[in-house]
């Protein structure tokens, strides 16, 4: 069983990872922490399945890797870690939610969302 330091370590752990552009572009391991029902709900509203994802994440040509702030955990179960923070950058800022699951050996992301942040609402 996971303590909760180490989850939320892990978790954010787990976060940065798919934040980086060298692990976006490795299909295996996204793959790895995906959950096999991994739902996105991109800005635009579209929703994104684990295989359209992966395929775009793939397809980046570059990226600079985002700075992030704000992390807050919430456990919403025993293995149900919601994860929420900001990125910031030269475009501005979003604000991402991520429910991650613990039941396995790794932490694997369930469902995301991303929200454009205006600037006159931070």
């Amino acid at each position: 069983m996971w303590e909760t330091g180490d989850r939320f370590d892990a978790v954010k752990a787990a976060e940065l990872e798919l934040l980086d552009s060298d692990v976006r572009r490795e299909p295996d391991r996204v793959r790895e922490l995906l959950h096999p029902d991994f739902v996105e709900i991109g800005r635009s509203g579209r929703r994104w399945t684990m295989s359209a994802t992966i395929a775009a994440l793939e397809a980046e040509t570059s990226r600079i890797q985002p700075e992030t702030d704000e992390w807050l955990f919430n456990e919403v179960s025993p293995s149900l870690i919601l994860v929420t923070y900001r990125i910031t950058g030269d475009a501005g800022s979003s604000r991402h939610a991520s429910l991650w699951d613990l039941s396995g050996a790794i932490p694997v992301v369930r469902y995301h969302q991303g929200t454009t942040v205006r600037a006159n609402d931070e």
